[in-house]
């Protein structure tokens, strides 16, 4: 399979905003024509090991939804990936924004497979860049809410307004419940969305960009899962998801957000430790 890509590199003026600023500058752009390169086969283990049940649920008011889309083959992706990472210790995390980090597999063939790369991922990288017309997918990439996103090492603002509340309980295994408690009547459909989460895994990088190096990821997605959320009266909204079954590495947290069927921009987020 033949893989056409075009790399493009800019810089800006640096800002006196530290080191993350300093990797903005860096961007590389890549317009990918053909489909995704395959992935190596997946290692079976337990998702949730300990069969835990747990729940936790957003405030009324707006969680922000923190992407990254990221690649261990990308030498500008370690900043980014470290900024995001530092946001475990933030007092807002979970409450004030939920972030998840993507790993894209458009990097692979510069000689390293990125373990957590998923052609999903891509994918829903891509459908971003055709709705916001511009064409182009890089790493690294944020998106805040739907929009695309440079955060100069700043979190976005706390939110005011009511969006409703998010709960999302494990029910043992690998089954999840959720609910979505809402004041607004929405006639269109409602999906939730649901990504199992790796926090603190280390990878030894042999080749690529980031060949010699030992990266950290936090926060790392490890599936991408939706479902429809079905009306029940009064403003609630349920839904049933399971799992997958075998992933890289053992579920640390769950990241959860609601959305239109027709939008990628999400209503209310929620997430929080399984563990």
């Amino acid at each position: 399979m033949r893989l056409r890509r075009e790399v493009l590199q800019w810089d800006q003026k640096r800002r006196n905003v530290g080191t993350f600023s300093t990797m903005l500058c860096r961007l590389r752009f890549l317009r990918l024509v053909s489909p995704c390169l395959s992935l190596l086969a997946l290692v079976p283990s337990d998702l949730l090991a300990s069969d835990p049940k747990f729940s936790f649920e957003s405030p009324d008011t707006k969680v922000a939804l923190i992407e990254l889309y990221t690649s261990e083959g990308c030498s500008s992706c370690p900043p980014a990936e470290a900024w995001v990472g530092a946001l475990k210790d933030n007092p807002g995390l979970w409450k004030r924004f939920v972030p998840v980090a993507f790993h894209v597999d458009y990097w692979n063939y510069l000689g390293w497979t990125d373990r957590f790369a998923l052609p999903e991922f891509t994918r829903r990288q891509r459908e971003y860049a055709a709705r916001w017309n511009t064409g182009t997918i890089y790493t690294p990439g944020f998106v805040l809410n739907g929009e695309e996103w440079r955060p100069a090492g700043s979190l976005p603002s706390a939110a005011t307004h009511r969006s409703g509340k998010l709960r999302v309980s494990g029910e043992g295994g690998n089954k999840l419940a959720v609910s979505f408690v809402t004041s607004r009547d929405w006639h269109e459909p409602l999906i939730v969305e649901i990504a199992p989460l790796a926090h603190g895994v280390r990878t030894d990088v042999r080749r690529g960009e980031n060949a010699g190096r030992q990266l950290r990821h936090e926060f790392v997605a490890l599936a991408l899962i939706a479902g429809s959320l079905q009306p029940v009266g009064n403003g609630i909204y349920k839904a049933q998801l399971t799992l997958p079954d075998s992933t890289y590495a053992p579920v640390a947290a769950i990241a959860a957000w609601v959305r239109p069927a027709n939008s990628l921009v999400p209503i209310q987020a929620a997430g929080g430790w399984i563990d």
